[in-house]
């Protein structure tokens, strides 16, 4: 069997080079690679890395790597879930690595986490190749839809109580889920008090689209806020969220929910209350930019 090759690795090392991140690359060196197929909306690759395990890159972009990524799992999951009284019911949009599902169902209060991802080869490697994330679709309470995120939501209006969007950047089949239509229907998908996570780019590199996101949810939430959390192997060692609620009275800076400090430390690696509050205050470039 011939050895598999990639266009981004060369001289055994991976290159994420990208116009959203322009004059800058992300570079990881390569034991081997595990998977590569193009399916029918994006190139999957997986590789074993010296240092970060195993890599799921998507149309060339790091989406997760097994060292650093609870990082961003647990607070895109847990900034929303703790910001709510009673999660029960809950849909991850994107998330095929299983690694947000994991984390939703981590909350007792949960009798349901469903997941809809548009990519089943996302799911499936992931399944085979990502066992500490995708444990998440072995969960009783998970459930798994192959489908479009805009159709799913438009046939389940007020039926959740947090709605994640574990979505890749604005290139490609995500690049609908940072506009403003996308927001009405997580909206309308919500019940009363419901809250959404959504992942929200770069303070560093996307600032203008950081503001015309929230500017956007703003419009359609009475509550919208800007988090971030940071990551080594995402662009400039950080990602944002936005997080928005349908009741104009919550603050969801605040948890409204949290576990003891042994929960914290037995269930997260990253995230607890402190995070929680801290996530949300800006430095003073971002603040100004996002008039927060």
């Amino acid at each position: 069997m011939s050895e598999i090759t990639h266009p981004t690795i060369k001289d055994g090392w991976f290159s994420e080079q990208s116009g959203m991140w322009p004059g800058q690359a992300m570079n990881l060196k390569v034991n081997q690679v595990l998977h590569h197929e193009k399916s029918k909306y994006q190139d999957v690759l997986v590789f074993e890395s010296s240092d970060y395990g195993t890599v799921l890159v998507l149309d060339n972009v790091i989406q997760c790597t097994e060292r650093d990524e609870f990082s961003y799992q647990e607070m895109i999951t847990h900034l929303a879930m703790n910001s709510h009284p009673n999660p029960k019911k809950v849909l991850v949009i994107g998330g095929g690595d299983g690694g947000v599902l994991r984390e939703v169902v981590k909350h007792e209060c949960v009798e349901e986490a469903i997941l809809c991802d548009i990519d089943e080869a996302v799911i499936r490697v992931s399944k085979k190749y990502l066992p500490g994330m995708s444990i998440g679709f072995k969960h009783p309470k998970s459930r798994e839809y192959v489908g479009d995120g805009f159709e799913f939501l438009k046939q389940h209006k007020n039926e959740f109580d947090v709605i994640i969007t574990d979505s890749s950047d604005p290139e490609g089949p995500a690049e609908t889920l940072f506009q403003k239509p996308y927001f009405e229907l997580l909206n309308e998908a919500l019940r009363d008090g419901g809250v959404i996570t959504t992942q929200a780019e770069n303070q560093w590199l996307h600032l203008s689209l950081i503001a015309d996101l929230k500017k956007a949810c703003g419009e359609v939430f009475p509550v919208a806020e800007y988090a971030y959390t940071t990551i080594p192997t995402y662009p400039s060692g950080q990602i944002g969220f936005m997080v928005c609620c349908k009741d104009a009275t919550r603050n969801v800076r605040e948890p409204v929910r949290s576990w003891t400090r042994e929960e914290e430390e037995k269930l997260c690696r990253y995230y607890n209350a402190d995070i929680h509050r801290a996530s949300f205050v800006l430095p003073n470039f971002a603040r100004k930019a996002l008039g927060a």
